[in-house]
């Protein structure tokens, strides 16, 4: 709702509403075609084996129809109650999700990079809602925002849980390339600071975020930094 609150225009209550049920039942739907697809990989990996799916306690016919219903209802809510812009938002996140991260998880390490451009699109979708549909540069500052905490966030992460997705045969960084994994998460993690300075210089939001932001990405810097430099499981996931 970041991109709702920052976006130029009257904030109103029901669009806001509407705006929030839209994307939680796309983001459902995707995480249901997700888990429907990767059944079989999810109960060999320790963090994902007590999923639904992976432990049999929902049908696979019954997600699949869940995540139908759920993808239907959000895209169209957003349709009719926000505007056809956030709509198209909404729909392209199912589909990059479920069809492109997914496919792609077990195919090449690009995954990452489709997986950051899915974690990218809601505060896009926010301000399309808050904006009537225009999008201005704040929109895109706030995606790549976004678009880059993914890789010292998700990165860290899969370092620690190597060992899993490597059983279950997922092409990620932190398997095949470690090094480059550590490398693109600090990468990224420097990234940050001129995005997040970006968001005041232009007047999106208060001066004060440059601040509270450098303070943030400091730290996050600093535990991307030690991934980089001992490649060793960091204490702290980002």
């Amino acid at each position: 709702m970041a991109g709702y609150a920052v976006a130029p225009g009257a904030a109103q209550v029901a669009p806001l509403l509407w705006t929030a049920a839209g994307t939680a039942l796309c983001a459902g739907s995707a995480n249901a075609f997700n888990q429907w697809i990767e059944v079989p990989y999810d109960a060999q990996m320790s963090r994902t084996r007590n999923r639904p799916l992976a432990r049999h306690a929902v049908a696979p016919g019954h997600a699949l129809g869940f995540g139908v219903a759920a993808g239907t209802l959000g895209v169209g809510a957003l349709y009719v109650f926000v505007n056809p812009v956030a709509a198209g938002l909404g729909a392209a996140n199912i589909l990059l999700y479920a069809g492109v991260y997914t496919a792609m998880k077990r195919l090449t390490i690009a995954n990452t990079w489709a997986g950051a451009l899915v974690g990218a699109i809601p505060p896009v979708l926010g301000w399309a809602a808050a904006s009537g549909g225009t999008l201005g540069p704040g929109a895109w500052i706030m995606g790549g925002v976004l678009f880059a905490w993914q890789f010292p966030h998700f990165n860290s992460l899969a370092h620690t849980l190597r060992a899993d997705y490597s059983k279950a045969g997922y092409r990620m960084m932190s398997v095949t390339r470690p090094r480059l994994n550590a490398r693109v998460s600090l990468r990224y993690a420097l990234l940050m600071f001129p995005l997040s300075a970006a968001l005041p210089l232009l007047g999106i939001c208060d001066p004060w975020f440059l601040l509270d932001s450098s303070l943030v990405n400091g730290f996050m810097a600093y535990c991307a930094y030690d991934l980089y430099k001992n490649a060793r499981t960091p204490t702290n996931k980002i």
